[in-house]
């Protein structure tokens, strides 16, 4: 199964595992050691795409937060 990962997209375990094509196991363990930031919603792991990615891609999900940051600050700008 292929996944095209969008940032912004909430993600399960079992999606999350898929995409970094690894076992569910390994998931709940990165979970439970931190090494995997998430919350938890009806008990159940939400990982959020910007999350895989800062895990597989630290630069590249740091160059998209710093464009991120970029845009709002000129849209606030342009809104006062």
């Amino acid at each position: 199964m292929s996944h095209q990962l969008d940032p912004n997209t909430i993600y399960t375990p079992r999606e999350t595992a898929q995409i970094l094509k690894i076992s569910q196991s390994t998931i709940k363990r990165l979970l439970k050691q931190g090494l995997i930031r998430a919350n938890k919603v009806g008990g159940q792991y939400r990982i959020i795409g910007h999350e895989i990615l800062r895990l597989i891609s630290p630069d590249v999900d740091q160059k998209a937060t710093n464009v991120y940051q970029k845009i709002k600050r000129k849209t606030i700008q342009m809104l006062k």
